[in-house]
């Protein structure tokens, strides 16, 4: 079995490379290509479509008897004559004699097909990566427009709040123009005004000093005058100044006699204070013993009320309780109200009737 296999992936292998060389990439532009190669591509086609019937076959075989997952070849149905076509086929030619020749070393030396499946496997994640590849590119996509849309939003509003500050400035602009002519227009006024004032002021300095020079006259002449009354009142002090001097002298005996009064007034209250104060300890002491046995004697009267209390609680307990039970035994009929058995029907209900009574 791995002989036959072996012989028809030689055949295949040696009809690739032959494919190959009589149809290379570089007669695609040749205008007899077609020609050249329609009676070769048809029968390579058709033989290639036998030895993938005969392989998968063989494969299916073997494959079920090991437990592997039947293999498919890659099949060259499509159109040969298109530049892309024919780029693809070299392509999955140099690709399928590769493999095949990998498979045919392997099946002479180790009788099984594992690099064709490890083939197999390495091309699916070579189109996994690239489908994940083309997924991250159209997200990619979609992110830089969505981008480029917030770059949009952000480039109009910063346009409208630069157009804003714009009139903002030239707003203010405006105003700058017209406080400077205001503060020219100001400081004409001001400059004149300053002027005027500065001239009345003159004027005003001018009469103020011929008064006060008046005045300086005047208080020359008063001076002499406040010399004159200084003499006869410093004459004056000097006399009443001994006076007060002999004043001073009574007054500072007096005071030392007021004090000493006073100093013994002062230890006599002191003394009184100090007895007071013994005293009030003495009253504060029996009120607090007073108090103390006040709340003891208010604490045992509560406990007495609440005796009582406790007492009549439990004394109409006691009585509901009784009157409960009495009520008991006579509904129920037990103990002294339970019902006595006589002989005689007639005469024995009279007798209890009577008896009721």
């Amino acid at each position: 079995m791995a002989i036959s296999l072996s012989a028809v992936l030689e055949d295949t292998v040696n009809q690739l490379s032959i494919l190959g060389k009589i149809m290379p990439v570089s007669l695609q532009a040749h205008p007899d290509a077609n020609k050249l190669v329609q009676s070769n591509i048809t029968s390579m086609i058709s033989s290639q479509l036998d030895a993938e019937r005969n392989m998968e076959a063989a494969l299916s075989a073997r494959s079920e008897g090991k437990g592997h997952p039947a293999v498919k070849f890659k099949s060259m149905r499509q159109n040969p004559l298109t530049k892309d076509n024919l780029q693809k086929i070299q392509d999955d030619r140099h690709f399928c004699e590769e493999v095949l020749s990998d498979v045919h070393k392997e099946m002479l030396q180790r009788h099984n097909f594992q690099s064709l499946l490890n083939a197999v496997k390495m091309q699916k994640e070579k189109k996994l990566g690239l489908q994940r590849t083309i997924i991250k590119e159209e997200q990619g996509r979609r992110k830089i427009k969505q981008l480029q849309k917030q770059l949009q939003d952000i480039k109009k509003e910063k346009e409208l709040e630069i157009q804003q500050r714009n009139e903002m400035i030239a707003h203010l602009k405006d105003q700058l123009q017209e406080m400077k002519a205001k503060s020219n227009m100001e400081g004409k006024y001001v400059k004149k005004n300053a002027e005027n004032q500065v001239h009345q002021n003159q004027q005003h300095c001018q009469i103020l000093e011929q008064k006060l020079k008046e005045e300086v006259e005047t208080l020359k002449r008063k001076v002499d005058e406040e010399v004159r009354s200084h003499v006869g009142i410093e004459e004056y002090l000097k006399k009443h100044q001994t006076m007060l001097e002999e004043k001073v002298e009574f007054w500072m005996d007096k005071y030392d006699k007021d004090v000493e009064a006073k100093q013994h007034e002062l230890n006599t209250l002191k003394s009184s204070k100090a007895n007071d104060l013994e005293r009030l300890q003495e009253l504060t002491r029996k009120y607090t013993e007073y108090e103390r046995v006040v709340v003891e004697d208010r604490i045992e009267k509560e406990k007495e009320r609440r005796k009582r209390e406790q007492e009549e609680i439990e004394l109409k307990s006691a009585v509901k309780l009784q009157s409960w039970w009495r009520g008991t035994m006579v509904v129920k009929q037990i103990g002294p109200f339970s019902k006595k058995k006589k002989k005689g029907g007639k005469k024995g209900k009279k007798g209890k009737k009577g008896k009721k009574k």
